[in-house]
Protein backbone atom coordinates (compact mmCIF):
# COMPACT_ATOMS: atom_id res chain seq x y z
CA UNK A 1 0.00 0.00 0.00
CA UNK A 2 3.08 2.27 -0.18
CA UNK A 3 2.21 4.08 -3.14
CA UNK A 4 -0.90 4.59 -2.15
CA UNK A 5 0.25 6.02 1.21
CA UNK A 6 2.71 8.11 -0.62
CA UNK A 7 0.43 9.82 -2.95
CA UNK A 8 -2.22 10.57 -0.04
CA UNK A 9 0.23 11.87 2.20
CA UNK A 10 2.12 14.33 -0.33
CA UNK A 11 -1.21 15.60 -1.29
CA UNK A 12 -1.97 16.77 1.91
CA UNK A 13 1.51 19.02 1.42
CA UNK A 14 0.94 22.08 -1.02
CA UNK A 15 5.16 22.15 -1.18
CA UNK A 16 4.65 18.16 -2.70
CA UNK A 17 1.13 18.07 -3.96
CA UNK A 18 1.70 18.55 -7.54
CA UNK A 19 4.19 15.70 -7.35
CA UNK A 20 1.45 12.92 -5.63
CA UNK A 21 0.33 11.63 -8.71
CA UNK A 22 3.57 10.58 -10.31
CA UNK A 23 4.73 9.75 -6.63
CA UNK A 24 1.68 7.79 -6.52
CA UNK A 25 2.27 5.65 -9.43
CA UNK A 26 5.87 4.92 -9.12
CA UNK A 27 5.30 0.93 -8.99
CA UNK A 28 3.33 0.85 -11.89
CA UNK A 29 4.15 -0.97 -15.34
CA UNK A 30 3.02 -0.13 -18.37
CA UNK A 31 1.72 -3.81 -19.27
CA UNK A 32 -0.80 -2.99 -16.19
CA UNK A 33 0.91 -5.41 -13.72
CA UNK A 34 1.85 -3.05 -11.48
CA UNK A 35 0.40 -1.40 -8.29
CA UNK A 36 -1.81 0.15 -6.62
CA UNK A 37 -4.12 1.40 -9.27
CA UNK A 38 -3.25 -1.08 -12.27
CA UNK A 39 -2.77 1.50 -14.71
CA UNK A 40 -0.76 0.87 -17.88
CA UNK A 41 -0.27 2.50 -21.26
CA UNK A 42 -0.83 5.90 -22.02
CA UNK A 43 -2.02 6.20 -18.38
CA UNK A 44 1.54 6.37 -16.97
CA UNK A 45 3.33 9.90 -17.62
CA UNK A 46 6.61 10.29 -18.86
CA UNK A 47 7.56 11.44 -15.25
CA UNK A 48 6.10 8.26 -13.55
CA UNK A 49 7.75 6.03 -16.36
CA UNK A 50 11.49 7.20 -15.73
CA UNK A 51 10.25 7.28 -11.56
CA UNK A 52 9.51 3.56 -12.04
CA UNK A 53 12.91 2.72 -13.32
CA UNK A 54 14.68 4.35 -11.51
CA UNK A 55 12.52 3.37 -8.34
CA UNK A 56 13.21 -0.44 -10.16
CA UNK A 57 17.18 0.41 -10.59
CA UNK A 58 17.56 1.54 -7.24
CA UNK A 59 15.23 -1.27 -5.06
CA UNK A 60 17.77 -3.89 -7.32
CA UNK A 61 21.17 -2.63 -6.26
CA UNK A 62 20.28 -2.06 -2.42
CA UNK A 63 20.24 -5.29 -0.50
CA UNK A 64 16.83 -6.23 1.11
CA UNK A 65 15.89 -8.68 4.11
CA UNK A 66 15.09 -11.05 1.88
CA UNK A 67 17.89 -10.84 -1.11
CA UNK A 68 21.59 -9.47 -1.01
CA UNK A 69 21.70 -6.76 -3.76
CA UNK A 70 22.38 -6.86 -7.59
CA UNK A 71 25.85 -5.90 -9.35
CA UNK A 72 25.12 -2.97 -11.37
CA UNK A 73 25.46 -5.03 -14.55
CA UNK A 74 23.03 -7.37 -13.11
CA UNK A 75 20.40 -4.72 -12.22
CA UNK A 76 20.95 -2.91 -15.92
CA UNK A 77 20.17 -6.66 -17.80
CA UNK A 78 16.92 -6.62 -15.44
CA UNK A 79 15.81 -3.07 -16.46
CA UNK A 80 16.49 -3.35 -19.97
CA UNK A 81 14.42 -7.19 -19.92
CA UNK A 82 11.73 -5.42 -18.18
CA UNK A 83 12.10 -2.93 -20.99
CA UNK A 84 12.07 -5.63 -23.61
CA UNK A 85 8.28 -7.25 -21.92
CA UNK A 86 6.70 -4.17 -22.05
CA UNK A 87 7.12 -3.37 -18.43
CA UNK A 88 9.10 -0.36 -18.47
CA UNK A 89 9.50 2.53 -21.08
CA UNK A 90 12.40 1.61 -23.03
CA UNK A 91 13.23 5.23 -22.90
CA UNK A 92 12.93 5.77 -19.18
CA UNK A 93 15.05 2.62 -18.93
CA UNK A 94 17.57 4.44 -20.79
CA UNK A 95 17.74 7.70 -19.29
CA UNK A 96 18.34 6.14 -16.13
CA UNK A 97 21.49 3.65 -17.18
CA UNK A 98 22.69 6.61 -18.71
CA UNK A 99 22.32 9.07 -15.20
CA UNK A 100 23.78 5.72 -13.45
CA UNK A 101 26.75 5.60 -15.92
CA UNK A 102 25.71 2.24 -17.53
CA UNK A 103 26.84 0.94 -20.98
CA UNK A 104 23.48 -0.08 -22.39
CA UNK A 105 22.60 -0.37 -26.64
CA UNK A 106 19.91 2.45 -27.31
CA UNK A 107 16.71 1.35 -27.17
CA UNK A 108 15.14 0.72 -31.09
CA UNK A 109 12.67 3.56 -30.97
CA UNK A 110 9.30 2.87 -32.74
CA UNK A 111 8.13 6.06 -34.01
CA UNK A 112 4.65 5.16 -34.66
CA UNK A 113 2.36 6.46 -31.95
CA UNK A 114 1.57 4.02 -28.90
CA UNK A 115 3.90 1.64 -30.62
CA UNK A 116 1.11 0.44 -32.84
CA UNK A 117 2.04 -1.54 -35.93
CA UNK A 118 1.29 -1.21 -39.37
CA UNK A 119 -2.00 -3.94 -39.21
CA UNK A 120 -3.08 -1.92 -35.69
CA UNK A 121 -2.93 1.28 -37.64
CA UNK A 122 -5.27 0.15 -39.80
CA UNK A 123 -7.49 -1.60 -37.45
CA UNK A 124 -7.37 1.41 -35.76
CA UNK A 125 -8.63 3.30 -38.68
CA UNK A 126 -11.52 0.70 -39.34
CA UNK A 127 -12.58 1.11 -35.53
CA UNK A 128 -12.56 5.02 -36.25
CA UNK A 129 -14.53 4.90 -39.35
CA UNK A 130 -16.94 3.19 -36.93
CA UNK A 131 -16.77 -0.56 -38.01
CA UNK A 132 -17.66 -3.54 -35.91
CA UNK A 133 -15.31 -6.25 -35.03
CA UNK A 134 -17.50 -8.48 -37.79
CA UNK A 135 -17.07 -5.57 -40.13
CA UNK A 136 -13.52 -5.24 -39.58
CA UNK A 137 -13.05 -9.32 -40.11
CA UNK A 138 -15.03 -9.19 -43.23
CA UNK A 139 -13.39 -6.25 -44.52
CA UNK A 140 -9.42 -7.55 -43.94
CA UNK A 141 -10.47 -11.34 -44.04
CA UNK A 142 -10.03 -12.02 -41.03
CA UNK A 143 -12.25 -14.00 -38.27
CA UNK A 144 -14.54 -11.71 -35.94
CA UNK A 145 -12.68 -12.90 -33.25
CA UNK A 146 -9.34 -12.03 -34.64
CA UNK A 147 -10.51 -8.71 -34.93
CA UNK A 148 -11.88 -8.20 -31.45
CA UNK A 149 -8.50 -9.77 -30.42
CA UNK A 150 -6.75 -6.89 -32.12
CA UNK A 151 -9.01 -4.44 -31.09
CA UNK A 152 -8.35 -5.49 -26.97
CA UNK A 153 -4.58 -5.49 -28.11
CA UNK A 154 -4.65 -1.83 -29.54
CA UNK A 155 -6.86 -0.82 -26.50
CA UNK A 156 -3.97 -2.61 -24.18
CA UNK A 157 -1.06 -0.62 -25.81
CA UNK A 158 -3.21 3.02 -25.82
CA UNK A 159 -4.15 2.28 -22.21
CA UNK A 160 -7.87 2.58 -23.36
CA UNK A 161 -10.57 0.93 -23.01
CA UNK A 162 -13.82 2.46 -25.85
CA UNK A 163 -13.85 2.69 -29.35
CA UNK A 164 -14.55 6.85 -28.82
CA UNK A 165 -11.10 6.86 -26.69
CA UNK A 166 -8.93 4.92 -29.68
CA UNK A 167 -10.86 7.37 -32.26
CA UNK A 168 -10.04 10.40 -29.75
CA UNK A 169 -6.36 9.13 -29.99
CA UNK A 170 -6.15 8.55 -33.37
CA UNK A 171 -7.18 11.91 -34.07
CA UNK A 172 -4.50 12.97 -31.64
CA UNK A 173 -1.89 11.43 -33.30
CA UNK A 174 -2.78 12.03 -37.37
CA UNK A 175 -3.45 8.32 -37.52
CA UNK A 176 -6.67 8.84 -39.78
CA UNK A 177 -6.87 9.57 -43.78
CA UNK A 178 -8.26 13.40 -44.15
CA UNK A 179 -11.82 11.98 -44.76
CA UNK A 180 -12.11 10.35 -41.63
CA UNK A 181 -11.10 13.71 -39.98
CA UNK A 182 -14.01 15.77 -40.46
Amino acid sequence: MHPYYTERILSTSVALAPMASIAGLHHERLDGSGYHRGCRGAAIGMAARVLAAADSFQAMTQRRPHRPALELDQARDELLRDARLGRLDSDAVAAVLDAAGQPHRAPVRDLRPGGLSDREVEILRLVSDGCSNPEIGRRLGISRRTAEHHVQHIYTKLGVSTRAAATLFALEHDLLPSGLRS
